[in-house]
């Protein structure tokens, strides 16, 4: 527990953060939809359901603000390059993006339930309190006129007592970009289950992008003005806590108090979402300029295991160890984009990738080039984009864990080791000249990589040497 908190204590302390903004978040809206006076004639009909719906409201705007930045992957590998000179710790935090963005996804999940609960309690307190006919505070403050050329100010969203709380949802703003960014939010949590992701890749990838439904329909969720709030002028010339008293005596002449008049609050969600959205555009932007720069395969080798190996030029390509790209083909699908590690080092003129048969494209792509008598298929390659692996050579020892496929990146590092022993690189941290590899995993990846060590030990004018140990377990 101890190594735990001292590896691991910016991340906790980012967490508990991140925690507590949400947890001050909705306690702060929460007590301000409880308490505040423009509410009170509101809460008559609500309860507290309208500060739990508000509430939760805020942290969705908050957690939406934030999912989009963990996937800006050109930004996360710029962060990386302009924090070259700070501290490992805070360097080792971009490397968790996809998990905050799941954790972030879950607290978004959450808010929602939350929202849509409070908001079905909501609609059907509105629907009883204004099919009412017993003359209550509630009952008359629903029936307030929704004809607002004639003065009318209403508070109750349900017009007419025959109105069905189905009908206000279908056909309300509020109701119908509620509906569909549930539908989406659903929709992208069930495939992103590891089981989809690893099995139907596609139908993960797909079904992600209907966030831009989600975010559209969080940007216009408040035009509607549902909630409403009584205006300043109206508490002014009377106060709700008193007025209540005699609200059957708002119509009289006589009486002090008028009757009260509400507004909607302008919509809040965009000045949430405006920023994050403009960067991930522009990163989109980058991206899609990045796929259009001309791509040259040098070299395609099919190993054994169906692996298909790919060596590529591109002009301006540069990368670092462990780094990985996206790949599309074209010929496949025209949105698909995968992304595979680099298994190249840096010191070599060309990059490649392994591609194991592993769902339909990969699948599709290999066959594509085992088709020896058609023309080579089309590849575009964005990226590269950074990973942990970059600062293995900032360190005098390094734990390097793989499985499967994932162990080929361990060749890019193997080389590239070889190759700074071979310069004298003052980079290479690592003062023993002795590199042990353990692999658990296929036995066409241990005679690869076997093969690799013996290579390089072999080469090495000064006996420098590569050990390989195979453990299956």
């Amino acid at each position: 527990m101890g190594n735990c908190m001292v590896n691991h204590w910016f991340s906790v302390l980012f967490l508990a953060v991140w925690l507590g903004l949400n947890i001050f978040l909705f306690v702060d809206a929460f007590l301000k939809y409880e308490k505040a006076d423009r509410y009170y004639y509101t809460r008559k009909i609500l309860g507290s359901t309208l500060a739990c719906a508000r509430a939760s409201a805020l942290c969705l705007n908050f957690n939406s603000m934030l999912i989009l930045l963990p996937v800006c992957r050109s930004l996360l590998s710029f962060l990386r390059g302009t924090c070259s000179l700070c501290s490992r710790t805070l360097r080792k935090q971009l490397d968790h993006n996809l998990t905050f963005h799941k954790l972030v996804a879950y607290m978004i999940c959450l808010h929602t339930a939350i929202h849509i609960i409070a908001h079905l309690f909501n609609f059907d307190r509105y629907s009883r309190s204004r099919q009412a006919t017993d003359g209550s505070l509630a009952s008359i403050l629903s029936s307030l006129s929704h004809d607002e050329k004639k003065g009318g100010s209403w508070l109750n969203p349900i017009q007419f007592r025959n109105t069905t709380v189905e009908y206000v949802t279908f056909t309300s703003i509020a109701g119908l970009t509620g509906v569909i960014m549930t539908i989406a939010l659903i929709l992208m949590v069930t495939s992103a289950t590891e089981f989809i992701r690893r099995s139907y890749f596609e139908v993960f990838w797909y079904t992600h992008h209907l966030f831009i439904f989600y975010i559209l329909g969080l940007g216009i969720h408040g035009i509607g003005g549902i909630v409403r709030g009584q205006t300043e002028e109206s508490i002014n010339e009377g106060h709700p806590h008193k007025c209540a008293e005699y609200f059957e005596m708002w119509d009289d002449h006589d009486c002090h108090c008028r009757l009260p008049e509400f507004e909607g609050q302008p919509p809040e969600s965009w000045k949430w979402i405006l920023a994050p959205v403009i960067l991930y555009i522009c990163e989109r932007i980058l991206r899609f300029y990045r796929s259009q720069q001309k791509v040259v395969i040098t070299k395609v080798v099919m190993h054994p295991s169906k692996v298909l190996e790919l060596q590529m030029n591109k002009r301006g390509f540069s990368m670092e160890v462990g780094q990985y790209i996206f790949v599309n083909c074209p010929s496949i699908s025209l949105l698909e984009w995968h992304p595979f590690t680099l298994t190249s080092a840096p010191e070599e003129d060309f990059f490649s990738i392994h591609i194991r048969a592993a769902g339909d494209w990969t699948e599709n792509l290999i066959r594509a080039f085992e088709q020896q008598y058609s023309p080579i298929p089309r590849i575009e390659v964005d990226g590269p984009f950074g990973t942990a692996s970059e600062d293995v050579f900032q360190y005098e020892v390094a734990v390097l864990v793989g499985a499967g496929i994932g162990v080929t990146p361990f060749a890019s590092i193997l080389k590239s080791i070889w190759y700074k022993f071979q310069c004298a690189d003052h980079n290479l941290k690592t003062k023993k000249s002795v590199v042990g590899v353990f692999l658990c995993g296929p036995r066409t990846l241990a005679k690869s990589l076997r093969k690799c060590c013996h290579r390089y030990s072999s080469l090495d004018p000064r006996k420098v040497q590569f050990y390989f140990n195979k453990e299956n377990f």
